[in-house]
């Protein structure tokens, strides 16, 4: 298998850190729900465990990415269409702070992902992976 491309490693890299973002905001409401600072506790503790498996699945997905797995660039896409438009609603509620970094995320994550780079090179080692199963 030829070396990962630098577009591999990007996606990757934005897959991750949304997912650590993920993390980081689950552990937060987490926090303010053990609190007691939480309006809603049921609503908050849905959104803890919601923000707490994606964020994992999306460092794992990131993961699995740079394992050159194929099934891993699926999760990539799917994930970034569904955060443009939290990045839209975020940008028309009047908050750039977040909106920018995550839309440039969102963006950056779909054009490495889908780049010719990485699809050549995961698709060559899905034939790889198929050449050692069929030789076993």
């Amino acid at each position: 298998m030829s070396k990962r491309p630098s577009t591999v490693y990007a996606a990757a890299a934005f897959e991750g850190l949304e997912g650590l973002a993920a993390l980081g905001f689950g552990l937060f409401v987490g926090l303010e729900t053990v609190l007691g600072k939480a309006v809603d506790p049921a609503t908050a503790v849905a959104l803890t465990v919601f923000a707490l498996v994606g964020g994992a699945v999306m460092v794992g997905v990131a993961r699995g990415l740079l394992l050159a797995r194929h099934w891993s660039r699926a999760p990539v896409v799917v994930t970034q269409l569904f955060a443009l438009p939290v990045t839209w609603s975020l940008w028309q509620s009047d908050q750039p702070a977040y909106a920018i970094p995550l839309g440039v995320a969102a963006v950056g994550a779909l054009v490495t992902v889908l780049a010719g780079p990485t699809t050549r090179w995961l698709a060559e080692a899905e034939e790889d992976e198929d050449t050692s199963e069929l030789s076993e």
